[in-house]
């Protein structure tokens, strides 16, 4: 079961399986009490930038981004590559310099970490990505830059919206994509984001004026 940490006084949820793997940091910000962030997202995001720079601290690596478009693109990255990447919603990297981060309200961060080759993915996946299978094209690009063993992959799925909240349930799609691309330890937390305010942003719930959770990954 995912476990809160504190360390930093920003609440931040961690996975046990990806802990397990002890080859990486990783952690997902939850909503930060008594911040309004009913408003645009970049304005959201402008406001929330310092509790995530909070839950990073101590990391002397460098952020690399996505500029999400729900697509399927997948980049692999480093600490030379731009600080966000354009038009994709994954990124790979086997850079101990860098910290790959995700950002979601509702959609869900796929974790992927191949303890083997010491190879981490992030993804972005939501209703789109998901029909687009990102997370089957992440597991082939690790391959394929990487020589990744899907069957070394171990497979982090984030909160995200569910049903009764959203009328489909695209976690339970995520984790056949993962399966169908080789991954055997596959693990969703099963928390729903529009069920639960008082952890976690919802796009759907609050009509688009909300914040970020910050997913964020990096190799020790």
């Amino acid at each position: 079961m995912p476990s809160p940490a504190h360390d930093t006084g920003v609440p931040v949820e961690q996975f046990a399986v990806l802990s397990e793997t002890g080859i990486v940091l990783h952690g997902f910000t939850l909503r930060i009490p008594g911040l309004d962030v009913k408003t645009d997202r970049a304005t959201a995001l402008q406001r929330l930038d310092k509790y995530h720079a909070l839950a990073l601290t101590g990391r002397t690596r460098s952020l690399r981004l996505a500029r999400q478009v729900h697509g399927k693109g997948i980049a692999v990255v480093d600490r030379k590559s731009a600080k966000i990447t354009p038009d994709v919603d994954g990124l790979i990297t086997s850079d101990t310099g860098v910290t790959l981060g995700i950002y979601v309200a509702d959609c869900c961060a796929i974790y992927l970490v191949d303890p083997t080759r010491k190879v981490i993915g992030l993804v972005h996946s939501g209703k789109k990505g998901t029909a687009l299978n990102i997370a089957g094209e992440c597991v082939r690009e690790m391959r394929k830059a990487f020589g990744s063993d899907p069957t070394h992959i171990v497979a982090q799925l984030s909160p995200c919206i569910r049903p009764p909240n959203y009328e489909i349930d695209f976690a339970a799609g995520i984790c056949r994509q993962l399966q169908n691309a080789g991954v055997r330890r596959v693990r969703d937390c099963c928390e729903n984001t529009g069920a639960d305010l008082d952890r976690f942003y919802s796009y759907r719930v609050e009509k688009g004026q909300t914040g970020r959770m910050l997913a964020f990954l990096a190799l020790r």
